[in-house]
């Protein structure tokens, strides 16, 4: 019997040469195709991959069955991060960028991943029509298509997407202030395919695990406080640093640190950048986040007279909203954050770049712009805790949540529930709870915040013994 491929919030995800197999990818690039055929009339397609096993051949899978269908491909050449790929789609008018990436997952794991035309993820309601189009077995013998007779036909065109986002990068950003300001920076790529670009359009800048290494050495590349540990280690041990930027896997996720070495979460990131590009840089527009987000971003709208919105967890979310509407930020808890100015995409090398060009235009540290953010909603902090548990264990938590059993962790009282996506629970208004099962591993996240990070941990813990045991 044929897998059942299911998307998640963020794509396909599978276990290389378990589930994620060249003949299951190119069930799902020929659904795609199909898709495509039944809904424009002459439709073209960009396809690229990151730095994990197996790439190359995914992506060339994909691109002999598109080019077996009659679509014309664009297509990069070596590894390319997910905002190159949705930047390629949006400027060369594809009508869907394909990105064979597992993002941040462990290096066991691939994914496949839809962009759409306009440089960001493919609403929900289309990826839902191409799941529903993916075939039990490939129809197509896509073995005999040669990829170097494809070239030379012009059906398939080879872009070096990665030259065109680093222009875009330059014309977007004031670098000769970061480059001529005293700021000691550090950029983390984790492995990943955001590699190549601070090297060269910031020189000066250390670098730390920027090599191809497919197997991550051994580290999920997801830019988190837990998996920085290299990265906080240097920081801690080099005193004369300002700032550390990490990006994950396919460098669409953003890890900060300042230069003490303390991991500064995705909330305050977020609050950075709205403040930044509000009253710095006299920007407007709506605020968009996923629900994960700190509330504390209510009360910066309110502050700069902002339009705001809740939506549910994943980045396709946000994205079909920043489409439509005049949005100045769409931003998730993991770390995805795509701003006004750029496409409507996640980019944790451009929110990076925001956030130095905002401290080497003002001359603070970061811990004095989060101080400026601090005067504005009050002073918090936030961790998330992630339980790899079974599934039976996951499904009871879960139908647990639902049917309203948790009223207390430990002392704290529940006063509020929201039911967005997930259950988040409010002890008061400086203080929440939120449990959601990921919608792309086998983890339950629990995450919360309160005034400090011991408080913080101790909600965290009291969860744990509360649902768990």
């Amino acid at each position: 019997m044929a897998l059942k491929i299911k998307f998640g919030t963020d794509g396909w995800r599978a276990i290389i040469a378990k589930e994620f197999t060249v003949e299951n990818v190119a069930r799902v690039a020929e659904a795609t195709g199909i898709w495509l055929k039944k809904n424009y009339p002459n439709p073209s397609v960009f396809v690229g991959h990151d730095c994990r096993f197996g790439g190359e051949l995914f992506m060339e899978t994909c691109v002999k069955i598109f080019v077996l269908q009659g679509i014309p491909v664009k297509m990069s050449r070596g590894f390319v991060s997910t905002p190159m790929i949705s930047l390629a789609a949006k400027n060369y008018n594809c009508q869907i960028g394909v990105d064979l990436t597992a993002s941040h997952n462990p290096a066991s794991y691939n994914g496949f991943k839809l962009k759409a035309d306009f440089g960001g993820p493919l609403a929900p309601e289309h990826i839902g029509e191409v799941e529903a189009l993916i075939p039990d077995s490939c129809s197509l013998d896509f073995e005999a298509v040669s990829i170097a007779d494809s070239i030379e036909k012009g059906i398939v065109e080879v872009i070096d997407i990665e030259a065109e986002y680093i222009a875009h990068v330059k014309q977007s950003f004031d670098l000769p202030a970061i480059q001529h300001s005293s700021l000691r920076l550090v950029y983390d790529a984790m492995y990943g395919a955001g590699q190549r670009v601070i090297p060269q359009i910031l020189p000066e800048a250390t670098l730390l695990h920027c090599e191809h290494n497919p197997s991550f050495y051994g580290q999920a590349p997801e830019p988190i406080a837990k998996n920085l540990q290299a990265l906080e280690n240097f920081l801690k041990s080099n005193a004369n640093f300002d700032c550390a930027l990490a990006t994950d896997g396919d460098a669409d996720r953003i890890g900060l640190y300042n230069g003490k070495g303390d991991f500064i979460d995705s909330h305050h990131i977020i609050l950075l950048l709205i403040h930044y590009m509000v009253k710095y840089k006299q920007m407007s527009g709506k605020v968009a986040i996923a629900f994960s987000v700190t509330p504390r971003v209510y009360k910066m709208c309110e502050h700069y007279g902002l339009e705001h919105t809740t939506t549910k967890i994943g980045f396709k979310e946000i994205a079909s909203i920043m489409v439509k509407e005049d949005v100045l930020l769409g931003g998730e808890e993991s770390g995805g954050i795509a701003v006004k100015g750029h496409i409507p995409e996640r980019d944790g090398i451009w929110m990076g770049l925001i956030i130095w060009e905002f401290m080497a235009k003002s001359g603070k540290s970061l811990d004095e712009l989060i101080q400026e953010v601090y005067d504005i909603v009050g002073e918090f902090k936030f961790e998330r805790n992630d339980l790899h548990i079974t599934e039976s264990l996951k499904q009871k938590i879960i139908t647990n949540c639902q049917a309203n059993v948790y009223d207390s962790f430990g002392p704290y009282k529940v006063k509020e529930v929201q039911t967005t996506d997930g259950f988040k629970y409010f002890f008061d208004e400086n203080r929440w709870l939120m449990i959601r099962p990921s919608g792309t591993e086998p983890v339950l996240r629990t995450y919360a915040e309160a005034p400090t990070l011991d408080e913080v941990r101790e909600i965290l813990k009291y969860t744990e013994q509360t649902i768990c045991y």
